[in-house]
């Protein structure tokens, strides 16, 4: 071999290494979790998903001004983060105008494929680590029973937020602590973490703190509602009362169903919220040390519409997502995929089946963390109660953007 050929295929080396290396660096990248905002999500360049939506317009029509609502609010040029891009309130404004116009056109989901691909920038999750889909859950609207007063039935109260909480923004410290909050309380002459979910719920430490709402009849029942974050409560006299958010003690949230399934109560395949109910009804003795393994504990107040959000909007059923915002834009227009319960099944025979449609991203969650979860609310009613109790459903999930 002359000396000209050993220095081409030297060459070749050379870039064939370069390949390898920028795949395996690529590889090492897509199976650890994002890291911030900026790796949260990425532009989808070669393909284009195909937009069938499985519900009516109207409901994503409303769910879209209920986001406009919310971003009239803001700075016109606040910043939010869509992956590497930094995207201004105002063009997410642009983005829901733009696109509530091409619904309204009554465009076949191939034509409105095509608009979108042609006006809009589209953003996929990273999803999680290894996987990288996104883990989609469920939530809805409790229906529960209570009263004003307590009584020898409604024990168990749900609080307003206590006269103590208070929440320090971090950020006013430090710069590296942006979006950072903290819930505490004043003792002495320090600050200290808020009372955990057993020393209210064993030693009464609310008393002359919180002033109760309303009482159930179950502690099962409070503890749900609180991981729901909002609800309604029908009253002995036939009313209804409508609570939602108000604040939390700032305990990280913890799954119960995962301390069950750790104590050997309940298998991950057997695991929803109805087989948690189940289980806790079925030994009593365990209910108590069962809750305090999630110390995060939410207080609520009394709404007139809703629930509402974390943008301070009403949720729209089938159409609201929760996501982790410190990761995610909020207000963002979403696409999703995942599978669903099929209308007719029935708690003990689920049958699933694929479907898609826009979404927005309008709250958010103490167990919704990291890029590889989203929670999708479906309103209330016994299929909502069944899809949310049942749904952990691997999926995708797009960003849509209007160019610009």
């Amino acid at each position: 071999m002359n000396i000209h050929k050993r220095a081409l295929t030297a060459k070749a080396f050379c870039i064939i290494c370069m390949i390898v290396s920028f795949f395996l660096s690529c590889a090492r990248i897509l199976h650890r979790e994002a890291g911030g905002p900026k790796e949260s999500m990425y532009r989808v360049v070669f393909s284009n998903p195909s937009y069938q939506d499985d519900m009516d317009p109207s409901s994503l029509l409303l769910a879209i001004e209920r986001n406009e609502s919310y971003l009239r609010r803001l700075d016109k040029d606040l910043i939010f983060s869509y992956g590497p891009d930094s995207v201004t309130a105002e063009r997410l404004l642009s983005t829901m105008t733009a696109f509530k116009t091409l619904l309204k056109k009554g465009l076949t989901p191939e034509e409105l494929s095509g608009k979108i691909k042609e006006d809009f920038v589209i953003y996929k999750a990273a999803g999680r680590a290894v996987a990288r889909s996104v883990l989609f859950t469920g939530y809805y609207e409790p229906i529960l029973e209570g009263s004003f007063e307590p009584d020898s039935v409604f024990r168990y109260p749900i609080y307003g937020k206590p006269n103590d909480l208070i929440t320090i923004d971090l950020s006013v410290f430090k710069d590296k602590f942006a979006g950072e909050k903290i819930a505490a309380r004043i003792e002495g002459e320090r600050v200290v973490p808020y009372f955990t979910r057993a020393q209210i719920d064993t030693e009464g430490l609310l008393s002359g703190r919180a002033s109760p709402i309303a009482w159930l009849n179950d502690p099962v029942d409070v503890a749900f509602l609180q991981i729901q974050g909002s609800g309604m409560i029908r009253l002995r006299d036939g009313n209804t009362l409508k609570v939602g958010y108000q604040a939390s003690n700032g305990r990280p949230y913890r799954s119960i169903g995962r301390y069950l399934i750790q104590e050997g109560y309940l298998t991950l395949e057997a695991m929803s919220m109805q087989a948690i109910r189940r289980c806790l009804a079925e030994h009593p003795d365990i209910v108590q040390d069962t809750l305090n393994y999630n110390e995060s504990y939410v207080f609520f107040r009394v709404i007139d519409d809703g629930p509402l959000g974390s943008l301070d909007v009403p949720l729209t059923p089938g159409r609201s997502i929760a996501l982790d915002q410190s990761l995610f834009p909020k207000a963002a227009l979403c696409f999703m995929k995942a599978r669903k319960p099929a209308p007719g099944s029935k708690e003990d025979s689920i049958d699933w089946i694929p479907f898609s449609r826009f979404v927005l991203n309008q709250d958010t969650g103490g167990a919704i963390k990291g890029t590889g979860r989203a929670d999708l609310f479906w309103g209330n009613g016994p299929y909502a109660e069944l899809a949310a109790g049942h749904m952990r459903q691997d999926g995708e999930l797009f960003f849509i953007l209007l160019n610009k």
